[in-house]
């Protein structure tokens, strides 16, 4: 079909072009003006061949002739103009459809694998992961799970190995220790990490010759609709260059700060979330290259690896983690991560046009709906008295300080990485506070994030 329509556009140009030397050649060919010698010639070499009469009348009727085929010149212009706008005009509709039909295609396409690579090391509840992930994958063969296991711990490797071939099990092969500056030695754990997820990684794409990838820690557990969340971001993914993932987690994503009502809503954030993300295999060609030797996560959110891209992020998580033990030593983990909402309900994202989430429609809407969102104080949102409506609101900030006090004040997460804050999107932060949706957002002429903020 898109090549039927470029066709039409090529002819189109191939008549306007045809139309001109036809209407050329037409000029050169006719009959000079003037006074008609003997037999009907006009005399050669003369005057007249030029069209310039020695008589009154032969002026009259030259200029009238000259009128004559300046209109008709004029009216054919505009003709071909017509046809020129009509030609730009259908060449833009069918740019849009061949996309939309683009995206479409690629949801319904029943060739499109989308692996999960489930992270695993020393912890045997890896089987609360899987059990969920099995339990609603919808197809074993578009959603293949494959478990990487590092550490080699025997107790987790018996039950990655009880799925039989529900599951694919693969292990890490150098355990050794890691070489670390003596002041990283209790970051030991984080090196393993960094250098399992690369092996990991290179296993799904060139060993595996995936295009794609989910990755999943073994201490996440999956909504309902997480495969479906999935397939249906999978192709806006790969249409929009200005995005480099598409994460499960919502940081801000407590009972509290989310709209229970909203389960569809899907935001752009500037902030790289984890936990359960998919990227493609043209961003592994691009970071493995690079890839740290520890803080893989903090290492993705800096400047020279984001490059402006973005990440998609649900309103309420497709993840939530269990896992308290681990190298972090449960940090956020009493204070934020376990009271993070898990999404419920199914929401049939490959039946909606999630075509919104482009960066050229998002912008447009978002800064709107921020800007022109009344501008409040804190103290308004606390006391709530004098504030009518659900929102949403606006509370600006203009310094890292002013950002954190209110942050802390309206119980989001305060801090800042690459002076990107969680879940920001031009360093907006959007949330529900007592059930009114909320923008902490800067002044409206912000332009790029301060790295020395974090």
């Amino acid at each position: 079909m898109v090549r039927k329509k470029g066709s039409l556009i090529l002819c189109g140009a191939f008549l306007f072009v045809a139309w001109n030397a036809l209407l050329l050649l037409y000029l050169w060919g006719r009959p000079p003006i003037g006074r008609l010698g003997e037999g009907g010639g006009a005399e050669p070499g003369g005057k007249e061949e030029w069209g310039v009469g020695r008589g009154k009348g032969s002026r009259v009727n030259l200029a009238g002739e000259v009128i004559r085929l300046a209109e008709e010149v004029e009216i054919q212009l505009e003709t071909q103009k017509k046809l020129l706008k009509q030609i730009e005009s259908h060449r833009a509709v069918w740019a849009r459809q061949k996309d939309n039909n683009q995206l479409a295609t690629s949801i319904a396409s029943p060739e499109v694998i989308i692996p999960i690579l489930v992270i695993a090391c020393d912890r045997v509840t890896v089987k609360r992961s899987l059990d969920r992930l099995i339990q609603y994958r919808p197809s074993p063969k578009l959603y293949p799970i494959i478990v990487s296991q590092d550490c080699g711990h025997t107790e987790t490797a018996r039950v990655i190995g009880s799925y039989g071939d529900q599951v694919t099990h693969i292990r890490q092969p150098d355990l050794s220790d890691i070489r670390v500056r003596p002041e990283h030695r209790k970051f030991q754990g984080y090196y393993k990490i960094a250098r399992h997820y690369r092996w990991a990684l290179n296993q799904v794409f060139n060993t595996f010759s995936q295009s794609t990838v989910v990755i999943v820690e073994d201490d996440l557990e999956v909504a309902p609709d997480f495969f479906e969340y999935f397939r249906a971001l999978y192709p806006i993914l790969r249409a929009d260059p200005t995005l480099w993932c598409v994460s499960a987690w919502n940081d801000n994503g407590r009972d509290a700060l989310v709209d229970p009502s909203k389960a569809e809503l899907l935001y752009r954030t500037d902030f790289f979330p984890g936990l359960g993300w998919m990227l493609l295999k043209d961003l592994w060609d691009e970071l493995e290259l690079k890839w740290p030797s520890a803080f893989w996560d903090d290492w993705m959110r800096q400047p020279e690896q984001r490059r402006d891209r973005s990440c998609i992020r649900p309103e309420i998580s497709r993840t939530i983690t269990f896992g308290r033990k681990g190298v972090s030593l449960g940090q956020f983990f009493d204070q934020y991560l376990r009271y993070i909402k898990l999404n419920t309900e199914i929401v049939p994202f490959t039946k909606q046009d999630l075509s919104y989430l482009l960066k050229e429609k998002y912008d447009e809407k978002f800064i709107k709906e921020v800007y022109s969102a009344p501008l409040v104080k804190i103290e308004d949102l606390q006391q709530g008295g004098s504030l009518k409506g659900p929102g949403p609101y606006r509370v600006q900030y203009s310094s890292r300080d002013s950002f954190k006090v209110f942050a802390r004040n309206l119980g989001v997460m305060d801090d800042l990485k690459s002076g990107v804050p969680r879940t920001g999107y031009r360093a907006v932060v959007s949330f529900l506070y007592r059930g009114r949706r909320v923008f902490l957002a800067p002044s409206e002429d912000w332009t790029h994030y301060d790295i020395s903020w974090s």
